[in-house]
């Protein structure tokens, strides 16, 4: 799909770049709200790569091979809505020009979800680098794991469009560093440099060399003097990018934002606002457009960007064919690529998982969290991950399987570096690839250095497992530097996302269930350290229920104590001395509020009755959100300490004295 090199820009190709300029110009102006400039200053590259190179079926956008294009400066969305209503994806005019309008599927920023042919939901500035480097990393495995010598089945590219703003962004510095490390040479950055941020030149902040900054990353890099009009330039860069295959490719593209605007192209004034009516009567007038209709689009235009649907038909049309070949060849192989990008789990799976009994020997739940993985790893090849430089903390090896390096992308074992919040963007780009089962993890308390990417998981439905362990003032001597009192309330508060604190082994093998089943919504398992004892009646099953009974008083309670996670067994020390004095008291493990919530309320009533009243929470973290469920508190309502664990939990009280203390209050 590559195009002729040697050629200077066309009126053909006039009416197309100006098809896409014009198309967000007019949306802009009509939502009076928005970003016209990236559209104005990118329409040339956009246009090359989407016509000469891009490998996609805008009939069917979910082609496991096509290429995926991101548009990491989602800002300027209006760009990637003009090309999907021109190349044929089935988004209507009427939807353009009803841009960021309530429920239109063309809001402000790209939403995978929403929006067939966008792959990936971007908007904060760095996050669809992050994205693009996980889903290269994708085609790079599956690659190793399933091409044979003339069946290329796993075979296609990334692309990227960013800004300044992205490269500003130490998410995307954090991805783009990992990406040359892995030497991935599917992966091609198309960098809209206009010099241009929302306060106003780049001059103000941001003065480096990006080049030279990406070459020490191991990029190949080049450079594209006129982004605006050297159409040949841009098809040789990107020609030459694709024969590179040892590295991932930066093409710096020199553009001026808002082009063709008299008054305002260069300027920031194009960055963050619309043009306003005169000065799009102006423009138009200077790229001799026509001033009407709005939303115009030349029928020529028109049919040159819909030959990408009889291009993308037949491309898809031979990798089937070539899949045919493949499948007769290698059938086992073939299934298990079906089953992989399908997403669909190896059959009975869930046997693997480990189960206890009260009477086995404690752990901690970050151990028995590496129990469960190496052996689902055993019978789900599509499961990898790694840990942010802290696999053995967060016991995240699969043990017996290489790590993934350049030199072994088959590798299951990722080595992130001290990278969370790259880690986190990867991450959600891997699972929107589809065709592995990516895990990420580190400690608890760094879950504040991926918020951003953990948001994104959970508002575009991104089913990623994050492995949070050393979850509380337990882990001790580290200090309140490295104890999330307030991180799982934080967690919690964010919808979309399950997050799960596992009582002991049981539990944890439950988490791992939902993790693995809920491919819709991202889920944070909360670990602990320190050891803990295995229950009597924990359940594997239960937990997927969200809270459960786990012991019981004969007849009606008159106290519940809800626990999760480490507190659980403490609350079932106390319930024994509560018992013993005589008091009725229900134990609950809720190791899941969100799961909890799913349930019906007949099932809610039966666990917490509504006519007791006298509850008590028990959780080593601050208290925030417990309101709902319990009148009082064991908590933590400040910084923790630096002293061995089991003495920040007793001066912090969460022993069983203090348990019952609370308890016999809120009764009285």
């Amino acid at each position: 799909m590559t195009g002729t090199l040697e050629r200077k820009m066309t009126r053909l190709d006039e009416l197309c770049i100006n098809s896409i300029r014009f198309l967000s110009v007019d949306a802009v102006q009509k939502a009076n709200s928005g970003h016209p400039g990236l559209p104005m200053g990118c329409a040339p590259m956009a246009y090359v790569l989407w016509t000469k190179f891009l490998k996609h079926n805008p009939k069917h956008h979910t082609w496991v091979d096509r290429d995926r294009f991101v548009l990491s400066a989602g800002h300027g969305s209006m760009l990637l809505y003009s090309l999907l209503y021109l190349t044929g994806y089935g988004l209507p005019l009427e939807q353009l020009q009803q841009f960021r309008q309530w429920d239109s599927r063309t809001p402000g920023h790209p939403e995978n979800f929403l929006t067939d042919g966008i792959e990936t939901t971007t908007g904060p500035l760095g996050q669809g680098v992050g994205n693009a480097v996980g889903m290269a990393m994708v085609e790079a495995h599956l690659a190793a794991r399933f091409n044979k010598p003339g069946f290329p089945i796993v075979d296609h590219y990334t692309y990227v469009i960013l800004g300044d703003g992205c490269n500003m962004e130490g998410v995307a510095s954090e991805a783009a560093s990992l990406a040359g490390h892995l030497g991935l040479g599917k992966l091609i950055m198309l960098y809209d440099d206009n010099h241009i941020s929302i306060d106003g030149s780049t001059e103000l902040a941001f003065t480096e060399d990006v080049a030279k900054r990406y070459e020490a990353y191991g990029w190949h890099v080049q450079i594209v003097s006129n982004g605006n009009s050297d159409l040949a330039a841009i098809e040789k860069a990107i020609t030459a990018a694709k024969a590179v295959t040892d590295k991932p490719s930066m093409i710096k593209i020199r553009t001026t934002i808002g082009y063709g605007s008299p008054n305002k192209q260069g300027t920031e004034g194009v960055h963050g606002a619309a043009l306003g009516e005169d000065e799009v009567k102006l423009t138009k007038e200077n790229l001799g457009w026509p001033v009407e209709p709005k939303f115009h689009v030349p029928d020529e235009a028109l049919a040159e960007f819909r030959k990408c649907v009889e291009k993308g038909q037949e491309a898809e049309t031979a990798w089937n064919d070539l899949f045919a070949r493949y499948k007769a060849e290698y059938p086992e192989l073939a299934a298990e690529y079906e089953r992989f990008t399908s997403t669909t789990l190896p059959k009975d799976w869930e046997k693997a998982l480990p189960s206890y009994t009260a009477a086995d020997k404690g752990n901690s739940t970050r151990n028995y969290s590496g129990i469960v993985l190496n052996a689902l790893a055993k019978v789900m090849p599509e499961l990898m991950g790694g840990s942010a430089d802290l696999a053995h903390s967060n016991m995240t090896y699969l043990k017996g399987l290489p790590d993934y390096q350049k030199s072994s992308y088959e590798g299951r074992n990722l080595r992130y570096g001290v990278r969370e919040h790259g880690m986190a963007s990867i991450l959600n780009g891997m699972v929107l690839h589809k065709g592995v089962i990516p895990y990420g993890a580190t400690f608890l308390v760094f879950a504040d250095y991926m918020r951003g990417s953990m948001r994104i998981s959970s508002l575009a439905g991104i089913g990623v497992p994050y492995i949070l362990t050393h979850d509380s003032i337990a882990l001790g001597e580290d200090g309140p530097t490295h104890q999330p009192v307030e991180t799982i309330a934080s967690l919690r508060v964010m919808p979309g996302m399950l997050v799960i604190r596992p009582a002991d082994g049981n539990e944890t093998s439950g988490a791992w269930k939902v993790a693995i089943e809920r491919r819709d919504m991202p889920t944070s398992l909360i670990l602990t350290r320190q050891n803990l004892p295995n229950l009597e009646g924990s359940s594997i099953d239960a937990v997927a229920k969200g809270a459960y009974t786990l012991v019981d008083s004969k007849g009606t309670p008159e106290l519940i104590l809800i626990a999760t996670g480490s507190e659980v067994s403490l609350a079932v020390d106390a319930a024994k001395k509560l018992s013993a004095e005589g008091k009725k008291v229900r134990v609950v493990s809720m190791p899941c509020w969100e799961l909890f919530e799913e349930q019906s309320q007949a099932y809610k009533d039966s666990v917490l009755p509504p006519a007791v009243t006298a509850r008590v929470s028990v959780e080593a973290a601050t208290n925030f959100g417990w309101q709902r469920y319990a009148k009082a508190h064991v908590s933590i309502e400040s910084f923790g300490a630096s002293a061995p664990g089991p003495k920040c939990m007793e001066e912090f009280g969460f022993t069983v004295d203090n348990v019952c203390k609370t308890a016999k209050a809120l009764l009285a």
